[in-house]
């Protein structure tokens, strides 16, 4: 059986090796992901996910915030490999920083205190809905992209360099750009350790 929906995700994939070159101009990959989060999911319609697009110079501007932050806690001598790492996603076209506005949690909360416990929970999962959504996307679009976690380490400097409201809370950077490189081989455990169906 074949579905266009699972098909985009089975070729979404993490993509390290990144350049430049995208096969979309800047606007209409900006456009391309707001759109995906504009149609992601979230409880209650919160629209919660807040989205920064950084292309070029900003985007090697945020990776070098990234690598001040790290090295003073890396060791010094494993500290080329981090750096090596960094500076292969700052090669690429952009980055998108996903954030999530705690002042819509807070509002929810107080809304709908009968569910407050749930919406900080539920701020996660509309933040992972559209990092898929925006991923998927990019890869749709002949994009390559990877996840990535250093928050928080430049929180702050993000937040002063771009001006950005401080109930913003960084969740998630995914930097992305032209395809450089194959992919490795996917593993998957087996299905009998994943799923559980009864009819």
């Amino acid at each position: 059986m074949s579905n266009a929906f699972v098909n985009a995700l089975q070729a979404r994939r993490s993509q390290y090796a990144l350049g430049n070159d995208l096969p979309l101009s800047q606007a209409a990959a900006t456009a391309l992901i707001q759109d995906a989060v504009r149609h992601s999911p979230s409880a209650f319609n919160s629209q919660s996910s807040r989205v920064v697009v950084l292309f070029g110079d900003q985007s090697v501007k945020f990776w070098g915030f990234v690598k001040d932050a790290l090295r003073p806690i890396v060791p010094a001598d494993a500290f080329a490999g981090t750096e090596a790492k960094l500076d292969s996603f700052a090669a690429g076209a952009g980055t998108v920083l996903f954030y999530e506005d705690q002042n819509v949690v807070k509002s929810l909360q107080e809304q709908f205190a009968l569910y407050a416990d749930n919406f900080p929970v539920w701020s996660e999962q509309a933040s992972g809905m559209a990092q898929l959504a925006v991923w998927t996307a990019l890869s749709e679009a002949g994009i390559g992209a990877s996840l990535q976690h250093y928050n928080p380490l430049a929180d702050a400097a993000a937040h002063a360099e771009w001006q950005l409201p401080e109930s913003w809370v960084l969740r998630a950077q995914m930097p992305f750009g032209s395809h450089q490189g194959e992919f490795a081989p996917k593993a998957f455990i087996d299905d009998a350790e994943r799923f559980r169906v009864f009819a």
